[in-house]
């Protein structure tokens, strides 16, 4: 009987040790699930992936005599009911000069509604020398019924680009917005073509 009683006790010891294992894995899968996005986020702040800008406190205080066009583009999912555009399409400045620009939104409804914003740059390459020091990115925005609103773009090209070889022949960069309803399917869509992204980089290069 003391034997049985025994492994019993060891049987039921092992089992809360697999309950506690499992439970300790949904408990990080639960938080890689929400740490996915802002470690994704700062995955392409570092790297410049996927079009994606920096984002700086002030500019380096050099500018350079290379200039360079930049257009603004700004689109809405059709399940937002909102108007969304540049107020200017596009300028001309210097690598390193900063510059300001504005983008407006006003809510054709009749009740408040939420949007988020995703970007990206064109070329992509480029992404890693447009540098923002103020945006609306990513951050949720609410307008009311029949509101009208501006949102600021203060951003520079890094004078490092100067460096890179691979952006000799860059002339235009064009920043895209597209705003999406907040928690809606298209902006969840959106964040799983950023993830699908990842992975195609990721993944190895086939051998010939």
């Amino acid at each position: 009987m003391a034997a049985l009683a025994e492994d019993a006790l060891r049987l039921q010891r092992r089992n809360r040790r697999v309950m506690l294992s499992l439970l300790g894995i949904v408990v990080a899968m639960v938080g890689l699930s929400f740490a996915a996005v802002p470690l994704y986020d700062l995955f392409c702040r570092v790297t410049g992936f996927g079009g994606t800008t920096q984002v700086a406190g002030g500019t380096t205080g050099v500018v350079l005599d290379r200039t360079m066009r930049v257009r603004f583009v700004g689109n809405v999912r059709d399940d937002l009911p909102w108007r969304f555009t540049p107020e200017t399409r596009e300028v001309e400045v210097r690598v390193g000069e900063p510059m300001l620009v504005y983008y407006t939104a006003e809510n054709t409804s009749a009740a408040p509604v939420a949007g988020v914003a995703v970007y990206n740059v064109t070329p992509l390459k480029t992404g890693l020398y447009f540098t923002k020091i103020q945006c609306f990115c990513f951050g949720e925005q609410v307008l009311a019924p029949g509101e009208r609103t501006t949102f600021p773009v203060y951003f520079f090209l890094d004078p490092t680009m100067a460096d890179d070889s691979n952006q000799d022949d860059v002339r235009t960069v064009t920043l895209s917005y597209t705003f999406f309803p907040t928690g809606s399917q298209g902006l969840d869509q959106a964040m799983e073509a950023y993830y699908r992204s990842v992975e195609d980089m990721s993944a190895p290069a086939e051998m010939n």
